[in-house]
């Protein structure tokens, strides 16, 4: 600042920036709704009340998928409440969904059983810390790798399922468990897309058949909650390797394979003419 030059004060926010920032708040709160329910589910795990904690599980997604539509419907996103949101996600749907299917059953197989569970937190926190990285950068119609809610999903309706039909847990079944947990860590962190469904907009005009659709999906899942919930995640699970192999199916190179043609024969030399 040179000398005799008035010094320049600090530009104050107006107050209803002011107020706009303390709105934050409310989605955070959300955040920690899910966190709570994370560390209940823990808890009633170790307790072996499985079934309750499996539920509080899939509160916890309901609770993470209302924070971050709250954030953007009220402009309140910040880099603050991703990065909280990421740390509530490791314990809801990292820590959570492995000691419960370690306690339901990959304890049958030992050490493999921790491993495998700690294998899909690894992995999670992984495919969290990647979408961190990436976010903004790719197509947002798109999850690169499953995500962790629906990882997390799939460990909890497995167990949920089994609690559901009563199912023993034998040694056999230990083990088909465990590999079905090492192949949802390995999707979490492959890089198959996966539809994130935030291209449609719930406030635009839909039309009366979609209305219905959604209706009749939403009173299927009151009625009947397990079954339609471990229907509809099992169909995202595969739907994402199944379109991604049809694209790379469909997908033909540039320079597509065509039928030879044969090479033309060169022309006879000029003969001169005879003096």
């Amino acid at each position: 600042m040179r000398i005799g030059q008035p010094r320049r004060r600090a530009a104050r926010r107006p107050a209803r920036e002011s107020l706009r920032r303390g709105i934050y708040v409310l989605p955070s709160l959300f955040t920690v709704g899910n966190m709570l329910c994370g560390f209940a589910a823990v808890l009633y795990a170790l307790h072996g009340q499985l079934e309750r904690a499996g539920w509080l599980i899939i509160l916890a997604g309901l609770l993470d998928g209302l924070d971050g539509r709250i954030a953007r419907m009220t402009n309140s996103t910040s880099e603050f409440g991703k990065e909280y949101d990421s740390l509530a996600d490791v314990v809801s749907f990292g820590v959570a969904p492995a000691i419960l299917a370690y306690q339901w059953g990959l304890w049958g197989v030992g050490r493999w059983g921790w491993a495998a569970a700690f294998m899909f937190l690894v992995a999670g926190s992984v495919r969290l810390a990647r979408f961190n990285v990436k976010a903004g950068l790719g197509d947002r119609r798109f999850f690169t790798g499953l995500p962790i809610p629906g990882g997390a999903g799939a460990l909890t309706m497995m167990v949920l399922v089994a609690l559901y039909f009563e199912l023993s847990v034998p040694r056999a079944l230990s083990v088909v468990a465990s590999m079905f947990v090492f192949l949802v860590s390995v999707l979490m962190v492959s890089t198959i897309p996966y539809r994130s469904f935030k291209e449609y907009n719930l406030r635009q005009r839909w039309p009366a058949t979609a209305f219905f659709v959604i209706a009749l999906v939403v009173a299927v899942i009151a009625f009947t909650p397990l079954p339609a919930m471990a229907l509809l995640l099992s169909v995202y699970l595969v739907a994402g390797p199944a379109e991604y192999v049809l694209r790379r199916l469909r997908r033909r190179p540039a320079t597509a394979a065509q039928p030879l043609q044969p090479a033309a024969k060169p022309a006879p030399p000029a003969h001169a003419d005879n003096p």
